[in-house]
């Protein structure tokens, strides 16, 4: 929304966003755009080409057998997710409204369960 807002403000011709300005190393502001750019090559060159630290840090894998339910949700769990639903919101992808699904909960969670 804000890319749209300063594309239509810079179209009308009353675009003025403030630059923040770059600082050197030694923390003063850089004013002309070319010293800028070098110092935006010379900090990226510097954080991308840094060498790797000498103790590297102890990380342990992670395990790989989490305890996830992977089954199909039950019918109750059906039936508590569409009470959830808020009323009011854009409907979906299938364009069925909250209130529609909520309005015959049982009817909407038989033809939810596989």
């Amino acid at each position: 929304m804000k890319q749209l807002y300063d594309t239509t403000k810079k179209l009308a011709g009353k675009y003025s966003k403030p630059e923040r300005p770059v600082k050197d190393k030694k923390r003063k502001p850089i004013t002309e755009i070319q010293q800028q750019r070098n110092r935006w090559v010379e900090y990226f060159e510097e954080l991308l080409n840094r060498s790797a630290p000498m103790n590297p840090p102890d990380i342990e894998a992670a395990h790989t057998d989490l305890p996830i339910d992977v089954n199909p949700p039950t019918k109750e769990e059906i039936r508590m997710a569409v009470r959830q639903i808020k009323n009011g919101k854009a409907a979906g992808p299938d364009n069925i409204p909250a209130e529609a699904l909520k309005s015959d909960i049982e009817a909407t969670t038989n033809m939810l369960y596989l």
